[in-house]
């Protein structure tokens, strides 16, 4: 496990053991699915690879802390499902790339008709794993990590209590992202997750 999953996941422990001592206002958790759109590789220049990051089904998974009025701190990650072949025609080499995402986030209390919204914007880290063909080893593949930064929202429409349906988007832009023809992408898909108040 490379060392960015790991703080990750000793972030998200530590927020959840302290969260009950926080007096939090509001906890949400959801998973869903997505889809990236990207430049096309045929639009690559400079030094950008010409590989598109467009497609592909990406499950997603997240948490916010809403700690001070509907302001909050919020961790997601997504990550391609099936592997996509890069430089299909030349190099042919399996990859998967990942989403992580720490974020500032504001969340609208219930508004009329069971909606809310939420704004949010933060760093992270895009991780794309290049899997070697033939491997029977335990490290089949070499990982390329570039820091990025995203911005995006959501619409939750309460559908029942407290279980609610979100329309998402993301906006990431990626530090010298040269393995791809471009260093932005735009995630977008929907969740489905809870709020616990």
């Amino acid at each position: 496990m490379n060392s960015f999953p790991r703080l990750a996941l000793i972030l998200a422990i530590l927020a959840l053991a302290f969260a009950p001592t926080a007096r939090a206002q509001q906890i949400d958790v959801a998973v869903g699915g997505a889809s990236i759109y990207a430049p096309a590789g045929s639009l690559a220049t400079g030094n950008h690879e010409p590989q598109s990051l467009d497609g592909g089904a990406y499950p997603t998974a997240s948490a916010d802390w809403l700690f001070h009025k509907r302001i909050g701190v919020q961790a997601e990650l997504a990550w391609r499902w099936n592997n996509g072949t890069y430089l299909p025609g030349y190099i042919n080499l399996p990859y998967r790339p990942f989403f992580y995402d720490f974020n500032a986030i504001y969340a609208s209390q219930i508004l009329p008709h069971h909606l809310a919204f939420e704004v949010l914007g933060g760093a992270g880290v895009q991780t794309t794993r290049f899997y070697v063909q033939g491997c029977n080893g335990s490290s089949c593949y070499g990982t390329s990590n570039h820091l990025m930064g995203d911005v995006g929202g959501g619409i939750k429409y309460y559908a029942w209590r407290h279980l609610f349906i979100r329309p998402e988007a993301r906006y990431y832009i990626v530090r010298n992202n040269i393995e791809f023809s471009s260093f932005h992408a735009l995630r977008y898909g929907a969740s489905i997750g809870y709020t616990f108040r």
